[in-house]
């Protein structure tokens, strides 16, 4: 039996370079290997974009570009969380199991709060519980996340063993999972942080940008007057570039380049135009197709359909088997 992987994705933007390589790429190997459940994170959004005006567009954007990025409704459940009111119910039981201290000790709750201090909910503070049903509702083995979800992962075991605990062994240990390597941290344009679906939108590569903003975006990225002798140290936001490179572009194109800041010779206008040409043949691609099929949104409501159909399955049967455990089963 293939051991279940869970995943989610939040509508409150376009997906990135960052998102592509930092997950996306992953996913589509898992979904020959694991039973997969992938959904768009539709509830999660609210804690920090209240305003759903254009929610239902987003969802469906989202999940076309997943599409196109690589993933198979027909291999894995692509669905929406808010489809499943089993965990929304799991959710409640977790909330008892989770203490206000450690909530307000989330790293990410207390970014939010600084971000947006007008807008502390419960569902802000309560994110990391919200998560956790997310993945224990399918019972998961394991749960593909970059570094700045690894304390949510954490927590979620943490709330597994205490359910296991105080009621009886139900749910697995979900482990942190990414086919034994690296995951790759995709850094923005202008050197500053990573790239993100809602900030910094200018230093970020989107799955939807056209030819023309990709190649605007790249001859902006920051640079300097570049090395005065040979063999010199290189500069964070130039390693970016580099890595950047790296990812899209073939092996002599890179070398050739490196060898130029070696040699105390390079042209980063060179390298901006090459690296440009390389992201556009790389993204474009994907673009056109997320296009096509955002498109078709008959099919895209199948999509959501069928996979919340087979999400439900999963999802109905741990929750009976929850209250059941804890008690609440009166006839």
């Amino acid at each position: 039996m293939k051991e279940i992987v869970v995943s989610g994705i939040r509508p409150t933007g376009h997906l990135h370079l960052g998102n592509y390589f930092g997950a996306m790429r992953n996913y589509v190997r898992m979904q020959e290997e694991y039973n997969c459940y992938f959904f768009v994170a539709d509830w999660h959004s609210l804690t920090t974009h209240p305003d759903t005006s254009e929610l239902r567009d987003s969802v469906l954007g989202v999940l076309a570009e997943n599409i196109a990025a690589g993933l198979d409704p027909e291999k894995v459940a692509l669905y929406a969380q808010s489809a499943l009111p089993e965990i929304a119910e799991l959710y409640l039981y977790l909330n008892m199991l989770a203490y206000k201290g450690e909530l307000e000790k989330t790293t990410t709750f207390k970014d939010k709060v600084r971000q947006n201090p007008d807008n502390v909910n419960a569902g802000l503070l309560t994110y990391p519980v919200l998560m956790a049903a997310d993945i224990l509702i399918h019972r998961a083995a394991y749960v593909p996340v970059g570094k700045d979800q690894e304390q949510h992962l954490e927590m979620a075991r943490n709330f597994a063993q205490r359910f296991n605990y105080r009621y009886t062994e139900l749910f697995p240990e979900p482990q942190a999972f990414n086919f034994g390597s690296d995951l790759v941290k995709v850094p923005s344009l202008d050197g500053t942080g990573k790239m993100s679906k809602s900030e910094n939108q200018l230093a970020t590569l989107y799955l939807v940008d056209s030819d023309e903003m990709i190649r605007k975006k790249v001859m902006k990225a920051k640079t300097d007057a570049g090395p005065t002798e040979p063999n010199s140290t290189m500069p964070d936001y130039i390693q970016n570039l580099f890595m950047l490179m790296e990812l899209v572009s073939d092996r002599g194109t890179v070398e050739k380049f490196r060898n130029d800041f070696n040699g105390a010779s390079i042209r980063y206008g060179d390298l901006k135009k090459a690296l440009a040409e390389d992201m556009v043949r790389f993204i474009a691609p994907i673009r056109e197709k997320a296009a096509a099929i955002y498109a078709d949104k008959d099919y895209l409501r199948r999509v959501l359909s069928n996979g919340a159909e087979k999400a439900h399955e999963s999802a109905r049967k741990t929750i009976e088997e929850t209250r059941r455990l804890v008690g609440l089963r009166y006839f």
